[in-house]
């Protein structure tokens, strides 16, 4: 078996342990990740999803169970926790509110400079950094706090790409954005993944981005894997999905509209072109498979 680039094995993670408010966010999960692999990480709030994420790069350390990054345990010591924030990038869930040097170009910078690369090498980060979210170089002397929120945003990702890590994992990319900041930023995700080869791994409430763009959903609920496979799989399983409290893309949610009304619309409707070719087929007399 191929080793997966990220593997989780039994991961438990308790808060507050101990005490009156001790809750387990997340228990006895066991993930593997490919490389090369967009894995959509969905459930609804309270699920367990960002503190998984937030184990992947060594932020939290489990309660009990192992992370492994190329089949070696992240916290086997200290120098390995230390190195795999390089490794694995995370975005948090509204980075902007981390922005705090004077310009862009220092912003970005940061993590490149932390790896203690040369001001040649660093450069070289920052511009292919900027490049790949769209960060203009006009902006690289600005303030960050002078920026819109997409360009925050966007230079928040630039931040953490700038490190040219291995696994990329975004939570929440598009949260609070508008439909256009939010195709903006999906769009530099896909094109930084097409140019760099990267692991991405994406938290996301929007079921239709996940249904887009992702090789694999992992659902998560009440702290637990409820469904891992591809969008096919997973929204072939609709009233499983909506019964945990999540919604479905409009694509699916049509889809079972009309085959209520009687149309033979096929099962795994995920996307605005499965659901065209599925009409487009019934108009022909016949039907297709999602």
């Amino acid at each position: 078996m191929e080793t997966a680039i990220l593997e989780t094995i039994a991961l438990r993670h308790v808060y507050s342990a101990g005490t009156p408010f001790e809750k387990t966010a997340i228990g006895c999960v066991d993930v593997r990740i490919n490389k090369g692999e967009l894995v959509a990480l969905i459930g609804h709030t309270g699920s367990g999803k960002s503190t998984f994420v937030q184990h992947l790069n060594g932020l939290l350390k489990p309660t009990s169970g192992q992370v492994l990054y190329n089949g070696t345990d992240i916290f086997a010591d200290k120098k390995t926790t230390h190195n795999i924030r390089y490794k694995v990038g995370l975005v948090f869930q509204y980075p902007e509110y981390q922005l705090f040097e004077e310009t862009v170009y220092k912003d970005i910078a940061f993590g490149p400079k932390n790896m203690k690369l040369s001001d040649a090498e660093i450069d070289d980060c920052v511009r292919e950094a900027a490049r790949f979210v769209g960060v203009g170089e006009e902006l690289f002397e600005k303030s960050p706090l002078e920026l819109s929120g997409g360009q925050k945003r966007r230079v928040a990702i630039a931040g953490v790409i700038a490190m040219r890590p291995e696994v990329l994992v975004l939570d929440e990319p598009t949260a609070g954005l508008d439909p256009k900041g939010c195709d903006e930023i999906i769009n530099n995700i896909l094109e930084y993944r097409k140019q760099s080869g990267s692991t991405v791994i994406l938290v996301t409430h929007s079921m239709d981005d996940a249904a887009r763009i992702a090789d694999r959903l992992i659902v998560f609920s009440e702290g637990g894997i409820f469904m891992d496979g591809s969008p096919h799989e997973v929204f072939s399983r609709t009233e499983d999905i909506l019964r945990i409290g999540l919604d479905i893309p409009a694509p699916t949610a049509i889809a079972e509209k009309l085959r209520k009304l009687g149309l033979p619309v096929p099962e795994g409707i995920y996307t605005s072109e499965h659901l065209k070719d599925a009409v487009l087929s019934i108009k022909k007399g016949g039907c297709t498979n999602a």
